[in-house]
């Protein structure tokens, strides 16, 4: 009886009869879900039906057409097997996922199987997908590539979110407050985000994919027994005490990693948990605007980190970037790199020895993670050799140095302990060894004298076929005689046509095997042993490299986790003298840090910023700021264009600069530690999520406003220009009096409402700044200098002027302004009466505490799991009566 195949996922016709071929494409479909497909046949993958079309849209390529099923013709497409992984890229940056099928079993043997027509087996051997990849052609050398999985258990009203790079095996956890989740998957930026089936709300992420896996990844105990399993403990107690949903995060990411591998080993390190705590908290918001490690656009040229990155190793790059995005609070760790940064500041010929020496160094990190996971080769070996032998060179470089910094004394035995490895690896490999292992070629000689020996057999073998060659020649007399050798007929006698007979008598010795336009291709006893001999040597010689290829990986992979570490070491190395290296060529200081809440920063700069203008000759204007307990909000006005925005943005910054352990862009500075950074500083649609500029906007102050502490810094830009003047001033006066009197946190706020500035009266740690700007002769100059007192004024219709609005267009808004000033100063403005308003604090213990909700708070109460039928029963009816008497 024939096959009945699945209904495809573009047809609603019924499931018609299908060849064995289709049936097997389909059974293969329903396990890759809802993956694109790379179905092998030969040497191309090939796709179809509506992975044909995705696919064939996304490459570029010809979408084209095979058999019919169901009466229609079936949509294909199909890309060549060497050149699979340039195709896979474009297919992942799309936001495909892609499911590989290969055969596993060749066709002799699908023969032996089934007899003559049966078809050759194939299975799912990999899904490829945005956070499981580790193909140096796929990934982005300097930049982390993360799979993230976010869990909740119970109803704590907490998250926990696990995130591993298995390129480098790097696995981190944390748990947080769920409405910290989307901050702290900004910090992260994964590439692909799992959440449960069950999973309520999808969290606000930039994730290329995200993937809903099965509840029951996400248990607790199954996790455990899962994480106990892949790591052969007993326990996972001894990497840490973590909490179920912690526990749950990483068992859930195990889980996918076993499906998208098919069982196949991933190479992850012993879980690192961290606290939120120990990292300032910067939302999603803040680092858009803030544009630490890519710029609004998604670039990372014209970030923070992409102007200041001069690492030289790719592992060093991403430790930056990591370090930009998760700014410590610990003082004691944070002057621990500071102090590294500082001496190698302090020494120019030390530093550049120590980027000479990194820099000849193999990005080993990934190149490991290549191994542990089956896809790695002779050429991730020898990157392992360079790497650790250079590292043992430079530990004992770096040991002969007096009075070393405290964490590079911590970190230095972290590069010991490979010698043993370095030398089998420097024994066994040559210099540059091939990236395919298949046809050998990178054991060196010397290493095994089998197979030397093997290989002299083979040379051996090739000198007696050039010998048989001239020996033909002379024997026949047909000088263009030549021995060739395809993968069809091996070794063989090729001469032209018109030679042909001579080498066709029966007594010439030779056997005819092909005949060809313009030449005949023969055989005879003498090559075919000859031929045999290296051949088989070939054979043997493959076979013996592959051996100790094997043996080599595996030794590599069991040391796994030092070998890991050691690469952690080489790029904190790296990260150090970059950021020492650019602070001695722009002129940067070493930041103090205090106990107290403060913000005293002198001739500070924005480096962005600084380093745009440098190329284009121009100088920057540097500026001060002093935030203290007596004087933490500053009130910032003046014109547009004036520097405004660049002044808040360079402070914040600063900030994050000096907590990830850096020098900072300033004369000098000092700063008491940041909890949490908040940049409220442009704003644009969400139209995705349905909101306005102005909604954006206000849900991005009520966040500032809900978690600011004390120990915060705040930087806030033309609240309230989104909607009406009046409605406006209302609410950046209000944000004002509660940043001041209720988040009690250091703020910076530039702002055109000059009715503000009444607030310095009454708020006693609020003081008012602007931006020079001067008029002469009727153009508007803009000196990008803060200074002290309010602006006079907005200078509007000058920076219009400046754009290029029409003069008649001016001309009328001056007539306008005119009117409107004068009005004003009949009836006091905007701001008139609120001189009489009572202070902020007065205004908060007259609001009317909000009703209680009895039935939104019995609702809230019941846990549903918890409830036996009965009990659930009688908590129904407990709100029904609720429900009545609110009636």
């Amino acid at each position: 009886m024939a096959a009945t195949a699945p209904r495809p996922a573009n047809s609603n016709a019924p499931a018609p009869a299908a060849t064995p071929m289709m049936a097997q494409y389909w059974s293969l479909k329903d396990k890759a879900g809802d993956c694109l497909l790379f179905y092998r046949m030969g040497d191309f993958f090939e796709l179809f039906f509506d992975d044909a079309k995705a696919a064939a849209s996304t490459l570029d390529i010809a979408l084209t057409s095979r058999g019919e099923h169901g009466g229609a013709p079936v949509p294909m497409c199909g890309v060549p097997v060497h050149s699979a992984e340039s195709y896979l890229a474009r297919l992942i940056r799309a936001g495909h996922r892609v499911a590989i099928a290969e055969q596993v079993e060749t066709p002799a043997e699908a023969k032996a199987r089934g007899g003559s027509k049966a078809l050759v087996a194939r299975d799912i051997v990999r899904f490829v997908t945005a956070g499981t990849l580790t193909e140096e052609s796929l990934l982005e050398g300097r930049s982390a590539n993360r799979l993230a999985a976010l869990a909740q258990v119970g109803s704590e009203g907490e998250v926990a979110i696990a995130a591993a790079d298995i390129s480098t095996g790097r696995f981190e956890v944390v748990a947080v407050p769920a409405a910290a989740a989307d901050a702290e998957l900004a910090r992260l930026a994964p590439s692909e985000l799992l959440l449960s089936e069950s999973a309520d709300e999808l969290p606000i992420t930039s994730a290329r994919q995200v993937v809903r896996r099965p509840a029951s990844d996400f248990s607790s105990t199954g996790a455990q027994k899962r994480l106990e399993a892949f790591f052969g403990v007993q326990t996972i107690d001894g990497f840490g005490q973590f909490s179920r949903g912690e526990i749950a995060a990483m068992g859930a990411l195990v889980a996918y990693l076993d499906h998208v591998g098919t069982g196949g080993p991933t190479f992850l390190q012993p879980p690192l948990r961290h606290l939120a705590s120990g990292r300032m908290a910067i939302d999603a918001a803040t680092r858009e605007s803030l544009e630490l490690v890519r710029t609004m656009a998604g670039a990372r040229d014209g970030s923070l980190l992409g102007t200041i990155d001069r690492t030289v190793t790719a592992a060093g790059a991403r430790l930056l970037a990591d370090d930009l995005a998760s700014p410590l609070t610990d003082k004691a760790a944070i002057l621990d790199r500071l102090d590294l940064v500082d001496a190698l500041a302090r020494d120019a010929l030390w530093r550049g020895e120590l980027r000479a020496a990194l820099r000849a160094l193999p990005d080993a990190g990934r190149a490991l993670g290549r191994l542990v996971a089956g896809r790695g080769g002779p050429r991730d070996l020898a990157q392992l050799r360079d790497a650790l032998g250079g590292a043992r060179l430079l530990r004992e470089r770096l040991a002969r140095r007096a009075d070393l910094p405290p964490l590079l004394a911590r970190l230095l035995p972290g590069l010991d302990g490979h010698g043993a490895l370095v030398d089998e690896l420097t024994r066994a490999l040559i210099e540059t060894p091939p990236v395919d292992a298949a046809q050998g070629g990178y054991v060196a000689e010397g290493y095994d004298h089998a197979l030397d020996a093997l290989r002299e057999t083979a040379r051996d073998g090739r000198k007696a076929i050039a010998s048989l060659e001239a020996q033909y020649r002379d024997r026949t007399g047909i000088a263009s005689l030549k021995i060739r050798h395809n993968g069809v007929l091996g070794y063989h006698v090729e001469v032209p046509a018109k030679h042909a007979d001579a080498l066709m008598a029966p007594e010439s010795g030779f056997t005819h095997r092909q005949t060809l336009a313009g030449v005949v291709r023969f055989n005879s006893s003498d090559l075919h042993e000859a031929a045999s001999r290296v051949t088989q040597a070939g054979v043997h010689a493959v076979a013996a490299e592959a051996a100790h290829l094997e043996t080599l990986t595996d030794a590599a992979i069991g040391r796994r986790e030092a070998i890991a570490a050691s690469c952690d070491v080489l790029a904190r190395l790296d990260v150090a003298a970059a950021l020492a290296d650019h602070a001695m060529s722009h002129n940067w200081c070493r930041p103090d840090l205090a106990d107290a809440p403060c913000l005293d920063v002198s001739g500070g700069r924005h480096p962005v910023v600084e380093a745009a203008l440098a190329k284009s000759g121009e100088r920057f204007v540097p500026n001060d700021v002093s935030l203290s307990e007596a004087d933490r909000l500053w009130l910032v006005t003046g014109p547009n264009m004036g520097g405004k925005s660049t002044f808040l943005r360079q402070n914040a910054l600063i900030v994050v600069l000096a907590q990830a352990g850096g020098f900072v862009p300033a004369a000098s500075a000092k700063l008491g530690l940041v909890d949490r950074l908040f940049s409220r500083v442009g704003a644009s649609d969400n139209l995705a999520r349905g909101r306005s500029t102005f909604m954006v906007e206000m849900v991005e102050t009520a966040a500032i406003l809900a978690q600011a502490t004390p120990n915060s810094f705040v930087i806030l830009d033309e609240v309230g220009r989104g909607t009406s003047t009046y409605d406006g001033l209302a609410l950046a006066w209000s944000v004002v009096e509660a940043v001041h009197e209720v988040n009690k946190c250091r703020c910076l706020f530039a702002t055109h409402y000059h009715e503000l500035t009444r607030l310095a009266e009454t708020l006693d740690a609020l003081s008012l700044h602007h931006v020079r700007a001067r008029e002469w002769q009727g153009d508007l100059v803009l000196l990008h200098e803060v200074a002290e007192g309010p602006a006079d004024r907005s200078y509007g219709l000058a920076v219009a002027r400046l754009a290029g609005v029409p003069a008649p267009v001016v001309k009328r808004a001056e007539a306008v302004l005119a009117k409107l000033e004068a009005g004003r100063e009949a009836t006091g403005g905007l701001a008139a009466g609120l001189d009489d308003l009572p202070l902020f604090a007065a205004t908060l213990a007259a609001a009317p505490e909000a009703a209680k909700d009895a039935l939104r708070e019995a609702l809230g109460a019941i846990d549903p799991d918890a409830l036996a039928p009965r009990e659930a029963l009688d908590a129904l009816y407990a709100l029904k009566r609720l429900l009545a008497d609110e009636t």
